[in-house]
Parts: C-alpha cells; sequence; structure tokens
C-alpha cells in the first residue's frame, strides 16, 4: 500500500452507488457473521454499538448477522437474533436508530437454515425443513463428522403447508424490518442453507411444482423473493446471497456452466432481487474454467444486475481455511486486484467480513491506505468489539 497521508480518492472503492431508494456513500460492504450474541434472540445494547462503530467507521453498508425468521425450524441457538418477538423488535429498533445516527445504512439478513438445522447446536425436539428430506452428499466439509453422521439420515421431504408458512415468514420478516426503518432487506440464499437446499440437485430431488430441471428448482426462492417484493414495496433494494459451494461439501456446484448460472440468476433478478451477493471462498477466484472471471464478474456479466464479491478480502487464507490453520490469519495485501477488478466494472461492490472484526474503522483504513489489520479469530469472533 501507499504511505497513510495519501488517501484512496480515486479508488472505485470510493464512489457513490444508488440503488432504488438507497444512496451508498460508498461500495464497502460489512457481510453477514454470525455472532449469537443476542441473548433469546433479542439485540442489546452491546449489539446495537458494534454495528454503531462500524457505521462510524464510514462502511457504506451494514449487513447484519443472519436473523431467523418466525419458525421453529430456522435457528438452531437460541442467541441468533430474530425479528418476530416484540422484545427483540424493539432491541433491532434501537440497533437500527443506532446505525443512522452515525450516518449508517443497514439491512437485516434474513435466514432459514433448513438442512443444516443443528450445526449450532442440537436440538432434537424440531425437525429441520428438507426440501426432499436429503440433508445433502457428503464432502469436504469443517463440520465434525459426528454431527455430519447423525444429519444425513433422511427426514420427512416439505409439505406444501411447510412452504407456504416459510414463504409467508420471510415476508412477514421483511415487512417488519421495514417498519423498523431498515434500509434494505438481505436474503441468505447460499452456503447450503434452505433456499440454497432448493436450487441443490443433491438436496432437492422433488418431482412437483418446486422440483425438477434447474429452472424448476428455482421456484422456491422465486417465490420468496417474491412475496418479499411485495411486502415492501419498490424503494427498498433486496440483497440476494449465493453460493456455489455447500457447508456440506465444499465442492460442490449449483451451476457448472456461466449459462446455468444464469438461468438461476436470472429468474431472481425478474422476482425482484437487485444486488446479487456472491459468496465464495476468495473474491478473485474463477468461477468457471476458461476465464479469469470472478463468480461476481459472471453475476453481473449474465444479468446485468449490480453484484458483490465476497471472499477473503485482504486476507490470506479463506474462512474455512483460517479455521483448520489456526486462530490467527495474516494479511494480504490484495485490494489493490479488487480495485482493479471493481475499476473494470466486473462487479459493484466489495463485500468485506473479518477485517470488520478485526477493525471498525476498515472503510477509513482503506481510503487512508493504512496497514491492513491481521484477524485473530480468538480476539475477534470471541465478542462484540
Amino acid at each position: 500500500m501507499t504511505a497513510p497521508d495519501s488517501p484512496a480518492v480515486d479508488s472505485p472503492l470510493y464512489r457513490p452507488l444508488r440503488i432504488r431508494g438507497l444512496e451508498l456513500p460508498n461500495r464497502i460492504v460489512m457481510t453477514p457473521m454470525t455472532r449469537t450474541a443476542s441473548p433469546g434472540g433479542v439485540p442489546t445494547e452491546a449489539v446495537a454499538q458494534y454495528y454503531r462503530r462500524r457505521a462510524a467507521g464510514g462502511t457504506g453498508l451494514i449487513v447484519t448477522e443472519g436473523v431467523g425468521i418466525d419458525l421453529p425450524s430456522a435457528m438452531d441457538h437460541p442467541d441468533v437474533p430474530n425479528l418476530h418477538d416484540p422484545i427483540a423488535r424493539d432491541g433491532w429498533r434501537r440497533v437500527v436508530d443506532a446505525v443512522h445516527e452515525a450516518g449508517g445504512r443497514i439491512a437485516p439478513q434474513l435466514w432459514h437454515v433448513g438442512p443444516l438445522f443443528g450445526a449450532m447446536r442440537r436440538v432434537d425436539d424440531v425437525a429441520p425443513m428438507r426440501p426432499s428430506g436429503l440433508w445433502g452428499e457428503p464432502g469436504v466439509t469443517s463440520y465434525p463428522q459426528e454431527y455430519v453422521d447423525r444429519s444425513v439420515t433422511p427426514t420427512a421431504a416439505m409439505t406444501e403447508s411447510d412452504i407456504a408458512a416459510v414463504i409467508e415468514a420471510f415476508a412477514d420478516a421483511a415487512r417488519t424490518a421495514a417498519d423498523l426503518g431498515f434500509d434494505a432487506i438481505a436474503i441468505h440464499g447460499g452456503h447450503g442453507y434452505l433456499l440454497d437446499a432448493f436450487l441443490w440437485s443433491s438436496t432437492n430431488r422433488r418431482d412437483d411444482d418446486w422440483g425438477g430441471d434447474l429452472l424448476r428448482r428455482t421456484a422456491f426462492p422465486v417465490a420468496v423473493v417474491r412475496a418479499i417484493r411485495e411486502a415492501i414495496g419498490d424503494e427498498m433494494p433486496i440483497l440476494y446471497r449465493f453460493s456455489q459451494h455447500k457447508q456440506q461439501n465444499y465442492t460442490a456446484r449449483t451451476a457448472e456452466t456461466p449459462e446455468e448460472l444464469g438461468i438461476v440468476l436470472g429468474a431472481l433478478v425478474d422476482a425482484g432481487v437487485d444486488v446479487l451477493d456472491a459468496s465464495s471462498r476468495r473474491f478473485d477466484a474463477p468461477a468457471f474454467d476458461g476465464s479469469d472471471l470472478s463468480l461476481a464478474g459472471w453475476a453481473k456479466k449474465t444479468t446485468g444486475a449490480i453484484s458483490m464479491a465476497v471472499g477473503s478480502v485482504g486476507l490470506g487464507k479463506s474462512l474455512r481455511d483460517g479455521r483448520l490453520a489456526g486462530p490467527t490469519v495474516e494479511s494480504v495485501d490484495n485490494i489493490a486486484e479488487l480495485e482493479r477488478r471493481m475499476g473494470a466494472d466486473e462487479f459493484d461492490l466489495a463485500g468485506i467480513g473479518r477485517l470488520h472484526l478485526a477493525d471498525p474503522r476498515i472503510a477509513e483504513t482503506l481510503r487512508q491506505r493504512g496497514p491492513l489489520p491481521e484477524f485473530d479469530r480468538r480476539r475477534h469472533e470471541a465478542v462484540l468489539t
């Protein structure tokens, strides 16, 4: 990096961006990171100040940790926040107010864990929701073998009433978020969770309206997006996180070709998605053979929509590899490559996760061309700082 007294005034990271009715002052997004720091699902004052510090640090948009929708099967940890309990809504109102007072913008990430229910904490009295009752074909994973062995036993497939209940719960959560003053809605549709499980052929073997070929497997996430769009109106943006990899198997892929990727993402954009949040282990990794274009790059190229690159910005190891290697992940200055790709219009937004834990003012640090922080999981994931 250049000297700290040489601000990145010409960096594409600091161009403003308008998405529907939302004005972003820059292209830096704090990506969702599960904190399990909301006792009983209620965000505390510490949570409000945690997000406020990132807003005060100059981050253009904050996407919260995953927020469970109003179904027992949506979440398997009591300290993951929700939006449906009245006291939790009061907590989120304080969070939103704190972020806005600091000049920030914030979106909740709505979440249903689907087949991965029980990964954070064993729960025996609630059945997981799975499209076809399948956990997914095990492969390269960071889950303990005990959990995998327990989870691969098939369960009942989701019924029509289950599907309708999930769609309604997503819409209700989005409507509540709009009422609380959130600036956008984010949806977790990747990593093998429920919406992604409908896209993955290993977990969706249905032969009704919710399964079949790749286009037919998009029907459920499309229905969720449409319900959310109807609930929140035309002004609030919708961000949709998708991935190729699954936590059941990091080598699994939803789309084998750019054309297949376009089928999935095009249907989501047509349903009302504004930003395609391309979650990958490295933001600059080629998504398909024969091109160095990233997953976010292909998302934009195949749909024309705004896209966001996510994965190991400023760090030498992906989240999974970092956890396997030890608590400390060294910083790697790949910011110039991030800016090069963004400057070439490969993608539009930069999603930064772990560096936001290491440095609440990471947006300002990058603007000032300051030194990148080192990420230490023991210090930075343990408490809200």
